[in-house]
């Protein structure tokens, strides 16, 4: 009796391997690497449309550093807006607040005492007003139990509207010679904003992947209570994470004094928007609990991208507008598909 059991258990094990692969192979395309995949795909489509349809002002190294560092100041923003949405929120201030960061750091008394002291004054206030305002959030939505879209379309309101008021509606210029060399500087030929994105982009990676501050967000978007019943302080941990969305709004703020070399509370205007859209097209969830940094990154080089080759080939702004539209719905939809298909795709 052993050895036709044994000779059954021969014939079914390779036959289950043999099951298992597909649905392995499905499992991984249908996870993270699938859909970083098919942005990849995306964004080498657009590239071989620019340089048909373009020719040589779009295939040429200048317009491809053009491109990155279009996508760097949005891209900051956006990583930023990744650990919020993954952590099941939702940051409608980060224009606003990167606004009234450059209005703050570009005022005449702070740029007079950047130069009596040091430039590194201007690149601390901005940072300083970002993790206020994130704070300010954090706070409120954590511990004053406000719905998140309300408390920062209030704060988006409030900080535009303090940018305005400090500024009196009027740009203020840059003339601090330090903080302008510094932040137009480039290293090895690549412009500092373009390093700045990279640098965020990577410790970000690091910290959603590799610490337990990132299992903790994505754990919160999936389940917040059971995430409480495990021993996660949520609420303090939703307040880092608006924290961090504020910091990364702050950074961004730099970058556009630095590449506008003016403090405006115009800056940022419907940058949520982008951010929020790049976030989506990267495939984080809405609803909280997936998402990565490299999609979000692939989301915001394909909107620059797509951008660039409508300018490229003096397309109608308008027409831009509603291609983008168009990619949001049907990145959303494909967010519902698989999402309810679940991690094994079936």
């Amino acid at each position: 009796m052993s050895e036709p059991n044994g000779a059954i258990a021969a014939q079914t094990v390779p036959e289950t391997g043999g099951e298992n692969r597909p649905g392995v192979l499905r499992r991984i395309m249908s996870g993270s690497v699938g859909r970083n995949l098919g942005l990849v795909i995306a964004l080498v489509v657009l590239v071989i449309v620019g340089t048909v349809t373009a020719g040589d002002r779009f295939a040429s190294y200048d317009n491809f550093l053009t491109i990155i560092r279009f996508a760097s100041i949005i891209g900051v923003i956006s990583i930023g807006l990744t650990f919020v949405i993954i952590a099941g929120g939702i940051d409608l201030s980060v224009g606003s607040v990167m606004g009234l960061a450059t209005v703050v750091a570009s005022l005449t008394a702070v740029q007079a005492a950047a130069t009596q002291s040091s430039w590194l004054l201007m690149v601390l206030i901005p940072v300083g007003v970002g993790i206020a305002a994130g704070l300010i959030n954090g706070i409120v939505i954590a511990y004053g139990n406000v719905v998140a879209f309300m408390a920062t379309l209030a704060m988006l309101v409030g900080a535009r509207g303090l940018a305005e008021l400090i500024s009196g509606r009027r740009t203020q210029i840059v003339i601090e010679t330090g903080f302008l060399q510094f932040t137009r500087s480039s290293i090895i030929g690549v412009p500092l904003l373009i390093w700045v994105f990279l640098i965020v982009a990577i410790l970000a990676w690091f910290l959603l992947n590799r610490t337990t501050f990132g299992r903790r967000t994505v754990a919160i978007g999936g389940n917040r209570e059971a995430s409480r019943l495990a021993g996660i302080r949520v609420k303090r941990h939703l307040v880092y994470v608006y924290v961090l969305s504020g910091l990364t709004a702050g950074i961004a703020g730099i970058m556009m004094l630095g590449r506008t070399t003016a403090g405006t509370s115009t800056h940022g205007g419907l940058y949520e928007l982008d951010a929020i859209a790049a976030v989506v097209v990267g495939g984080t969830l809405l609803i909280g609990g997936r998402g990565t940094i490299v999609g979000t990154v692939l989301g915001v080089l394909i909107f620059s991208t797509l951008t660039n080759v409508f300018t490229q080939n003096n397309l109608d702004t308008s027409v831009q507008s509603i291609t983008k539209g168009l990619i949001i719905v049907v990145a959303v939809l494909l967010q519902q598909r698989f999402a309810s298909r679940g991690p094994s795709g079936t």
